[in-house]
């Protein structure tokens, strides 16, 4: 190798040394006299001057150096000039001399600008930089969260190895099984009519692992959904994997505290915490209206149905007879000032967005309240809650619906005016917490069925399993999700290691035995052979990374992302399949009369969408999320299972982890990312 530095080594101690450094050519400015170049590589820049004593070659072919090539500089180091030095680059005290230039190769004229302005927002089109995604990583600020990203999997290897674990790769073609998520298939060319299914997660393999005695698995796994996208969704995404034998959940929680402890350090030099804070699932919901709370600000929910438990509301009757709820969330006086009849009318459009049926406001006045709400309320609820009030000039904003909804969708109004109203908090810090106590099983209102929280390998709580045909919402489930400030950025469980117990929470799903057998027999079988307590959890890495780096999505953490719309700019991808491989494989490929197969949206270069893709349900009758749905999410609670809460801003990559995805008590595709 020729270089001997890279181009942001040099320092003044480096000064009359002999150097040669090799890269691209960031800017060149011509003096006449001299030329400057500023040299960059992936470590940094410097600052070359060129002049005529270099040589006549040398000073000629500098000269006609343009942006992007590729370059040689032989050369000394020398300080810069006093009043000349530069406290923006790290090399800001040296420039290096040079005494000899090679061009290496030349370049076209960018499509962009290749430098940190170009990833500003709406600075260049997201899809232009995709498509040239090659020059994007060129900038140190698409380059920067790839180095956070380098550094999170090296903490993570070093962490897990020193505690004993074991990294084991699992299947990428495998059987379809229900996941919550459509599977990404692969047409077996030697079984013709048969499938293999990318993996939503690598879950029951990591179960396997431990009923083989593996005790201790990691893995940074990829995993596929075939999803509608988001800003926070992928639909192949990485997830750190890991399952553990002979463990309760106190050991899961306390090794992933210490682990992420050591990630954050080591990729970042903060320092975090431990233990985390621990809440319950109810509890957070009352609380902040999410499974998955930002507890850096206040702008906490308030039970109101003491209050109004005698009311003559029409609206707060109808919910609290029907077993529902009425939430309350008061804005102080300083920020309520904003809150016009305009804006609040924007916050019930969310409420609405959400679930909610309506949003209902009071204002408090010198003698009492003003607002739509005023007059209906009893001398009673009003003398009440002027109790609760400490502020002229306060607001209530309330809903009364189905417990889960009131508090998802007042919970949904939290986050909003958190950014609308610049709600103050520390953006730089980093509030983790632990969500546990979650209900083994909800139940969809409209048709009454019972489906999973997380998946349906997570074990029920032995104390309550008497309940599991009886009263199925009552059981409790041994299982957590790992949540960084708002978002879900981890998610696990205990599992079920008893044969009988699996075959009691397949029934109470709605599997046949026949159907239970049909799909997951190989791991039915599995379990009969001696199976130890184990327990788990997985990480949505692309979503840890993002937010450890402060990027904007995840496709910023991402060397090569999709879009929005799953299209890869840079390679085409998905493209129409050759007809000799349709043919081998025996496949016709049905398409619509625009010509675009069915399902598959492409993407010009330039962003237009030229097909859109379908957005109906799965086959295992789980609604995907329309392209207009709020609620985001690649992920979720990690292992592959996708949650979405109603509530959740900004979507994941992770899910509710371990590759099922939750849809909310009202039906909405939710989230949960990972």
């Amino acid at each position: 190798m020729r270089r001997t530095h890279t181009c942001g080594a040099l320092r003044a101690d480096h000064e009359g040394e002999a150097v040669i450094l090799q890269g691209w050519v960031h800017r060149r400015r011509d003096l006449g006299g001299l030329i400057f170049l500023d040299l960059r590589d992936r470590d940094g820049m410097t600052q070359v001057v060129v002049e005529p004593a270099a040589g006549d070659a040398a000073f000629a072919t500098a000269g006609s150096l343009r942006s992007e090539w590729v370059v040689e500089i032989e050369g000394a180091v020398r300080l810069r000039p006093e009043g000349q030095r530069s406290d923006r680059l790290a090399t800001g005290a040296v420039e290096v001399v040079a005494n000899g230039v090679t061009v290496l190769s030349e370049a076209r004229t960018p499509p962009f600008p290749v430098d940190d302005g170009a990833g500003k927002a709406g600075a260049v089109n997201e899809d232009l930089r995709l498509r040239h995604r090659y020059l994007d990583l060129r900038r140190p600020e698409a380059m920067a969260p790839l180095l956070v990203r380098h550094a999170v999997i090296r903490e993570i290897w070093r962490y897990l190895d020193e505690h004993g674990f074991v990294q084991v790769e699992t299947p990428l073609l495998t059987r379809s099984t229900p996941e919550g998520a459509r599977d990404y298939v692969v047409p077996a060319r030697g079984q013709p009519g048969h499938v293999y299914a990318l993996p939503q997660s690598p879950q029951l393999f990591k179960q396997m692992l431990m009923m083989g005695g593996v005790d201790r698995y990691f893995q940074v796994a990829r995993c596929f959904r075939d999803e509608d996208l988001r800003a926070d969704r992928q639909p192949d995404f990485t997830q750190l994997d890991i399952e553990m034998a002979f463990v309760e959940q106190d050991d899961v929680l306390a090794l992933n505290e210490g682990l992420m402890a050591a990630v954050v350090h080591g990729a970042t030099g903060r320092g975090v915490a431990t233990p985390f804070p621990r809440i319950g699932y109810r509890e957070a919901l009352d609380r902040f209206g999410s499974d998955k709370p930002d507890v850096r600000f206040g702008l906490e929910l308030t039970d109101l149905d003491e209050l109004f438990g005698a009311t003559g509301v029409r609206a707060f009757r109808a919910a609290l007879d029907d077993g529902g709820a009425v939430r309350g969330l008061r804005v102080p006086v300083d920020l309520a000032a904003d809150l016009s009849r305009k804006a609040i009318e924007g916050l019930e459009a969310v409420a609405k967005r959400h679930g909610a049926a309506g949003l209902a406001w009071l204002r408090r006045t010198e003698d009492g309240f003003s607002g739509p709400l005023a007059k209906a309320l009893s001398p009673d609820e009003q003398a009440r809650l002027l109790a609760a009030t400490p502020g002229v000039g306060d607001v209530w904003l309330l809903v009364a619906d189905r417990w889960a909804t009131a508090c998802t969708a007042l919970g949904a109004v939290r986050l909003h005016l958190r950014d609308a109203l610049a709600v103050p908090f520390d953006a730089d810090a980093l509030a983790f917490l632990w969500v546990v106590d979650f209900p083994l099983l909800e139940q969809d209102p409209d048709t009454g069925a019972w489906t999973y929280m997380h998946h349906p390998f997570t074990r029920p709580r032995d104390e309550d399993l008497a309940w599991l045909e009886s009263d199925p919402g009552r059981v409790r489930a041994w299982a957590y999700d790992l949540v960084l400030n708002g978002s879900e950025i981890g998610g696990g469980s205990l599992r079920i290691h008893r044969e009988d117990v699996q075959h009691r929470m397949f029934a109470a799903l709605g599997f046949t035995a026949a159907e239970a057998r049909r799909r997951f027999g190989f791991f039915l079988d599995a379990l009969a052979y001696g199976t130890p307590p184990h327990g788990g959890i997985a990480w949505g890495l692309d979503r840890l990374v993002m937010l450890l780096a402060g990027a904007r999505s995840l496709r910023d953490v991402i060397a090569f992302p999709k879009n929005q719309r799953g299209f890869d700019p840079l390679t085409d991808a998905p493209a129409a399949a050759e007809p000799g491989q349709l043919e081998e494989l025996g496949l016709t490929v049905l398409r619509p009369d625009d010509g675009v197969a069915e399902g598959v949206r492409r993407v010009s270069s330039a962003g237009e969408t030229t097909a859109d893709s379908d957005s109906g349900a799965n086959a295992e009758g789980v609604r995907r999320v329309a392209a207009d749905d709020p609620a985001p999410g690649e992920g979720a609670n990690a292992e592959g299972v996708r949650r979405v809460a109603a509530d959740d801003p900004a979507p994941g990559e992770g899910a509710n982890a371990e590759g099922v995805r939750r849809v909310s008590f009202a039906g909405e595709a939710g989230e949960g990312d990972t």
